[in-house]
């Protein structure tokens, strides 16, 4: 089923909890994509354009579900905060300025949502190791394909065991696609320390997924 954003951007009530979040990426026609800039859109739904919000939804509710799912580490934690943070975002178009890119309007409150739910509810910290990867191409050779899964799961692994502030922001990076400033922004950091801890999560995920495979 899938999300009936029309009816939501109109309403401007959040998602219905009964929606089935698509993760597998998005077809956007290169017109559709392109031409319109995120901001330009969000002044447009401001402007009462329900298919203007329709457009941003579906441009950027696959990377922000990503970014929750491997931050919470749980299914149902990301869908919870997926659900509040573009509710939010309809609750605040009224008060929205173009005052940096909406993608770092976007990851700001996604950003808050998920601390708000750590400080409310700890399901979040019952970890499970859950794989958000599309079905493996079957063009590939199965030494290429058990090699690309061992990575995956070495990094899920890896994930799980490095420091949340540093997690943060090798997401923010990673699946936003934001760079140090707009990450120091969201996280209320300087951009010295948003470097930092970006370069000690790379340096262990990257040791982690190259580690050698143990043999009995």
């Amino acid at each position: 089923m899938v999300a009936n954003t029309q009816m939501m951007a109109a309403a401007g009530l959040a998602l219905s909890r009964a929606t089935k979040l698509a993760y597998a990426p998005v077809m956007v026609n290169m017109h559709e994509q392109g031409a319109i800039e995120d901001s330009a859109l969000m002044l447009r739904y401001v402007d009462g354009d329900t298919t203007a919000f329709e457009t941003l939804y579906r441009r950027h509710n696959d990377g922000l579900y990503r970014y929750l799912l491997r931050l919470s580490r749980h299914p149902e934690t990301a869908e919870d905060v997926f659900q509040e943070v573009w509710g939010k975002i309809i609750k605040a178009r009224a008060n929205y300025r173009p005052t940096a890119k909406f993608t770092t309007f976007l990851y700001r409150v996604a950003h808050n949502c998920f601390i708000d739910h750590v400080r409310r509810n700890k399901r979040h910290t019952h970890a499970q190791i859950f794989e958000p990867e599309n079905q493996p191409d079957p063009s590939e050779q199965p030494e290429a394909l058990t090699e690309r899964s061992l990575a995956r799961r070495r990094l899920n692994a890896a994930l799980l065991d490095i420091p949340d502030e540093q997690r943060d922001v090798f997401l923010l990076h990673e699946e936003a696609g934001l760079n140090l400033d707009e990450i120091a922004s969201i996280t209320d950091t300087n951009r010295e320390t948003t470097k930092s801890r970006l370069r000690y999560a790379v340096k262990k995920l990257r040791a982690a997924i190259d580690e050698p495979v143990e043999t009995s």
